[in-house]
């Protein structure tokens, strides 16, 4: 079999089966395209179409969500679930709130997710889902108003061995709370595993808030390493200043490092003298407010409509807001300026363009599925210990997180080597060790 070709025709399946959704499209051809040396090496996957079979999710459901806002009117949003691959486990992944969701967005994450919980070594499957609503500037008692609705459809498909939704963008300790409270109503359990995410005080985990940034900071850190480099004394990008940056921010600091700059959707604040963690806390978490009130509190720091935050000369990018948020134009400008390595905190956030430049600038560049795995690890920790009803301290969850870190590095740099890469190219390492291990548990449980 020409393994090359067969991958093009899977590819081209998958487009002419899913039109219209580019995301996923994007996030399907970077996979397949360098699993070419793993289906060589073992061509009994290819021979069951392990690779076709990945690519179709085994469930997708659409649903709708109608809702009474403060004024006493009907809205309507629609509800998305992607049940992506059970494999290795019940279906794992967070659910997103904003205006841009649709299906193919959370097949793009839900895809993704798979080869990101393979990675972490635990035993999680691979979901997404979420809606096309948006809970800026909606008041507490919309939020809920709305989170009850869509927890009235979902609650069916999901259960601690079948579907563990957790939070994502727009969907915070709030929503999840909401959510929680909703499912436990219905169903009469308080299964506490059914989500994650959840509150210290019912169910929740220690540092599963702060995960994905920290996670992402310590994946960087160890591609800094394998150079003889660290954080200590570099100037770092933040793109976001939603959760993710916030606690990327805080491990980057507690490592010596110095964010000079992050953004939101309007722009970018610079602040020379390293961005001040609690006024920026105050300004998104509590006030709810744009970057632009961050400056005006902050004489050091200059807030910018125009441009890119990568056009903020540094040692290290922490791309940590949407998909495709950084193109070709500002990796050239980050490799102009003497990045030395880019993390995606986010997922898939740069364009296949960006990648590529970075890869033949010789820059450190870690994948999401490995480098922002630290959140979807988490609450896999945090499902473990509402099984066992325990409870681990703070610096116990972290000390797991940071070893579950440094084995997915281990673990990319080790199969890009093994499959014909250097040990630097974490998107082949990432991508064959994520599939190897999903491909092990399809071939083993049949044509399912």
């Amino acid at each position: 079999m020409n393994v090359s070709a067969h991958m093009e025709a899977v590819y081209a399946e998958v487009c002419r089966r899913n039109p219209g959704e580019a995301e996923f499209h994007q996030a399907v051809g970077e996979v397949l395209h360098t699993l070419v040396p793993a289906l060589q090496a073992h061509p009994e996957y290819a021979e069951a179409c392990i690779a076709e079979r990945v690519c179709e999710p085994e469930r997708q459901v659409i649903f709708r969500v109608p809702w009474v806002d403060d004024e006493g009117r009907v809205r309507v949003n629609r509800g998305f679930r992607v049940e992506f691959s059970s494999a290795l486990g019940p279906y794992k992944g967070g659910l997103r709130f904003h205006p841009s969701v649709n299906l193919g967005i959370v097949k793009f994450l839900g895809f993704e997710q798979i080869f990101k919980n393979a990675l972490t070594g635990q035993a999680i499957g691979g979901g997404k889902g979420g809606a096309d609503f948006d809970p800026k500037g909606r008041s507490q008692g919309e939020v809920m108003r709305f989170c009850q609705s869509f927890m009235t459809e979902l609650h069916r498909h999901l259960g601690e061995h079948t579907d563990v939704p957790a939070g994502d963008i727009g969907v915070g300790g709030r929503e999840i709370g909401y959510l929680f409270g909703q499912y436990k109503r219905i169903t009469n359990r308080f299964e506490a595993g059914v989500l994650t995410g959840k509150g210290i005080g019912w169910g929740g985990s220690h540092v599963r808030t702060e995960a994905t940034g920290y996670g992402a900071v310590y994946f960087a850190d160890q591609m800094l390493g394998t150079r003889g480099q660290g954080f200590d004394g570099r100037k770092v990008v933040v793109s976001g200043s939603g959760n993710v940056a916030v606690y990327a921010i805080e491990k980057v600091h507690a490592l010596g490092g110095t964010v000079v700059a992050c953004s939101d959707s309007t722009g970018y604040v610079v602040d020379d003298s390293g961005i001040d963690l609690e006024l920026l806390k105050t300004v998104k978490e509590v006030r709810r407010a744009r970057l632009s009130a961050y400056a005006e509190a902050r004489p050091s720091a200059r807030y910018s409509e125009r441009g890119s935050v990568y056009d903020v000369p540094c040692d290290i990018a922490l791309p940590c807001a949407t998909q495709n948020e950084l193109g070709g134009q500002e990796a050239g400008t980050l490799v102009k300026n003497g990045v030395l390595a880019v993390a995606e905190g986010a997922n898939m956030p740069c364009t296949p363009e960006a990648v590529e430049i970075f890869r033949e600038a010789g820059v450190l560049f870690g994948p999401g599925k490995a480098a922002n795995a630290g959140g979807v690890a988490t609450s896999a920790l945090e499902m473990q210990q509402n099984a066992s009803r325990a409870r681990w301290t703070f610096e116990e969850t972290e000390d797991r997180l940071a070893a579950v870190m440094r084995d997915v590095h281990a673990r990319c740099r080790a199969t890009a080597e093994t499959y014909g890469g250097t040990p630097d190219d974490y998107v082949l390492g990432a991508n064959i060790t994520g599939f190897l291990r999903v491909a092990e548990a399809m071939e083993a449980q049949g044509v399912v």
